[in-house]
């Protein structure tokens, strides 16, 4: 591998906290992986100060959520991304690494490879591509290099829209296997009484207000049919919502913050009731049946059928290729529709074991018997480097 007899030198840019915890994991990599070691410059968080970022601006001022949010902070996003071009270009790096962030991060890859087109630049993480605008794909390829997806169809779709070169590294929760994944004795736990039930609202304050009600209603009727113990996970910041909105619950859930604990309750959970995103995709790793349900605003829900190019929202669904998960959006998510799919998971039935077979096959698909998804990455933009020198 043609890499300079140096440190490498990484310019690496992410935008919310999802984003520094990937990027955190690839500089860990590169660090291991590259010959001479690496150097970075760039805008990221915690996990990215703790692998050796000194971030040039705060990664908060790159997180806006909702239209009015953008709004607000248009202002300084312009501007920031004014700087961060400017010193991409001083910093002349080995790589340009962009993570998630699609609205900012692809404006700064069309600015910078303007610029500086001599530049390698490395996209990590796919826009949902699959699931609406399709014609980012198109417009990324004159940018980006090589772009890194976290789910194994995204190289085949962007094939076929046109965009740039795609290798599947493999999702982050790959490399939580172990946390989720429950040993003998607690699986043995899961047919225990009384059962174990996740509730997982969301991580947004938007997304708990619009379910809090609803979810708190459907359990209140599968607690009077069976026997069953609710834990809620949450994260700290949203502590005080959730012990505000369930005080008004029928049944009062165990609410978690420590994430030792959160892993520990999947890991002996029989069943889920969960909000749409990636903590989908954590249980049905972890091998817990789930019923998903998701709310939107009504201008939303409006023109999400115009939009939406996809049979379902549920992340393993969208891996498997199967509606194994039963998900109810919108005027389907009711208490009563809510209770009856979670009653039906929890009984040793068809329902259950429906979901329970599909999830069995994520191994394969994922193909978690290989590298760390970080590894992978790392590798990729080693290997992008030394592509470029030699050309």
């Amino acid at each position: 591998m043609a890499l300079p007899a140096r440190p490498l030198r990484v310019f690496i840019v992410a935008g919310e906290e999802s984003g520094d915890q990937l990027g955190g994991a690839l500089m860990e990599s590169l660090l291991r992986l590259a010959p001479h070691g690496a150097a970075f410059e760039g805008v990221g968080g915690p996990r990215m100060a703790a692998a050796g970022l000194t971030s040039r601006y705060p990664m908060d001022d790159l997180t806006a959520i909702g239209f009015g949010q953008v709004l607000g902070k248009l202002p300084l996003i312009l501007r920031r991304l004014g700087e961060t071009v400017d010193a991409i270009c001083a910093a002349k790096p080995d790589v340009l690494v962009l993570v998630d962030a699609p609205d900012f991060t692809h404006r700064v890859a069309d600015r910078v490879r303007r610029r500086a087109p001599d530049i390698a630049i490395v996209k990590y993480v796919s826009p949902t591509v699959w699931a609406w605008r399709p014609g980012r794909a198109r417009a990324m390829r004159p940018s980006i290099d090589r772009l890194l997806a976290l789910l194994p169809f995204e190289p085949q779709v962007h094939e076929r829209l046109g965009g740039p070169p795609t290798l599947y590294v493999g999702h982050p929760l790959l490399e939580r296997l172990g946390d989720l994944r429950p040993s003998p004795a607690e699986l043995a736990r899961r047919s225990a009484l009384p059962a174990r039930v996740l509730v997982l609202p969301g991580s947004r304050r938007s997304e708990v207000e619009r379910l809090g009600a609803v979810f708190g209603a459907a359990l209140g009727e599968v607690a009077r049919s069976h026997d069953v113990e609710f834990v809620l996970p949450t994260l700290p910041r949203r502590l005080a919502q959730i012990e505000a909105l369930t005080t008004s619950w029928p049944v009062q859930p165990r609410i978690l913050t420590d994430e030792k604990d959160k892993y520990a309750a999947f890991r002996t959970a029989r069943a889920a009731l969960a909000a749409s995103g990636t903590v989908t995709l954590e249980l049905a790793l972890a091998g817990v049946p789930t019923v998903a349900a998701y709310r939107v605003a009504g201008w939303e829900a409006v023109i999400a059928p115009y939009i939406l190019t996809i049979p379902s929202v549920i992340l393993p669904n969208l891996v498997l290729g199967e509606n194994a998960v039963p998900e109810f959006l919108q005027h389907d998510c009711t208490p009563q529709k809510l209770a009856e799919a979670l009653g039906s998971v929890l009984a040793d039935g068809e329902a259950r074991q429906r979901q329970e077979e599909a999830f069995r096959k994520l191994d394969g698909i994922f193909g978690t018997l290989e590298a760390h998804p970080s590894e992978r990455a790392a590798r990729a933009v080693l290997e992008l480097v030394a592509e470029r020198a030699r050309h």
